[in-house]
């Protein structure tokens, strides 16, 4: 690593932000799981977080966030100021123009407060996969991702952000494609952000000159992703130097005991993921009550469930640690828990001891 790409390990106080799936919990409808992040994102909102983000996941029972755009509007305009986004559109989901479309409609909404975080994973099985994307394959097997940076590309084109140089040397980004603006007239533009577990995203993005979120909360090796998108950043006329955000999971409440047990639930849904035993989110009794084989106890050791768990005293100093070591500009914070108080109460400490 260069120094000019260093790091600022010191710099550990750095913006706080919000990454919701609108989890359902046993016993509960969609409704109530979104009349809940309605009540989280104000809650962030009041208490001066800088994002918040809400992911695409689909055919999922535990998850109520299938179409961030539609969500993102409804909970900007309960909101005053904080930004929100997509953490993220799963753009080989979705035709670049629909997904132009969408955020510059909800730029012109909400000037200055749109954020479009992109991925390229689907956000679900291969079969869901295939009948969002309206392709059907005998095998049911994966989707083709070959031409992401394509409708990346595309999708910045039309938000304002055209590359003429991209599109000089890639002859598939000429012709009536390069034409298609979004929205008239546009004012203002999304602020568009890579998100990945990998290099390929971070490497994606630092070539491209945008900005950077690392999934954390699900994926381990943040330093080699983000030390990648640092060596490989060229600066763009809408990034001038490399900026990262790590997402990852916390949960704090008044002692040990009682963080571990609100967190049951979440490790109680990363096996479910893992063995394919999908369902809503279960109470932390339920998930007390539970009783695991060996195998699954072994399992969940290495299963992402919230990485962070603890009072306060606690948590907050492992954060620190993982933004000093990172050199992240932000932190985004996520985590399961049955009821959306205690994701409240956990954004509350955090702000406060921040």
């Amino acid at each position: 690593m260069t120094e000019a790409a260093a790091p600022h390990a010191h710099e550990t106080k750095v913006p706080l932000s919000v990454l919701d799936l609108a989890s359902v919990g046993v016993g509960r409808s969609s409704a109530q799981a979104l009349a809940a992040s309605t009540r989280l994102v104000q809650a962030a909102d009041r208490l001066g977080y800088a994002r918040y983000w809400v992911a695409e996941h689909h055919n999922m029972p535990a998850v109520a966030s299938t179409n961030p755009p539609v969500l993102m509007a409804h909970l900007a305009a309960a909101t005053e100021r904080i930004k929100l986004g997509s953490g993220g559109v799963m753009l080989p989901n979705h035709a670049p123009l629909v997904v132009a479309e969408q955020f510059a409609l909800l730029e012109a909404l909400h000037p200055g407060r749109i954020d479009l975080g992109i991925g390229r994973a689907p956000g679900t099985d291969g079969l869901t996969a295939q009948a969002l994307r309206r392709h059907y394959s005998p095998s049911g097997g994966a989707m083709s991702i070959e031409d992401f940076p394509l409708h990346v590309m595309e999708t910045m084109a039309m938000l304002g952000d055209v590359r003429p140089e991209l599109m000089e040397a890639d002859s598939s980004l000429r012709g009536p494609r390069a034409s298609l603006a979004a929205t008239p007239n546009a004012e203002s533009y999304p602020e568009i952000w890579l998100l990945g577990s990998s290099g390929y995203s971070a490497q994606m993005a630092g070539m491209l000159g945008l900005r950077y979120s690392y999934a954390h909360h699900f994926a381990p090796d943040a330093l080699a992703a983000v030390d990648l998108y640092r060596r490989s950043f060229q600066p763009s006329a809408v990034l001038a130097e490399p900026h990262v955000m790590i997402a990852t999971s916390a949960l704090i409440a008044e002692s040990q005991e009682r963080a571990e047990f609100l967190a049951g639930p979440s490790r109680v849904q990363a096996l479910a993921l893992r063995t394919g035993m999908l369902g809503p989110i279960v109470t932390p009794e339920q998930a007390a009550e539970r009783v695991f084989s060996e195998a699954e106890l072994a399992a969940m050791k290495n299963l992402p469930a919230i990485k962070t768990v603890g009072t306060a005293e606690t948590v907050i100093p492992e954060l620190r640690a993982l933004v000093a070591e990172t050199g992240a500009d932000e932190l985004m914070v996520t985590g399961y828990t049955y009821e959306v108080e205690d994701r409240i109460n956990t954004l509350e400490a955090l702000a406060r001891n921040w």
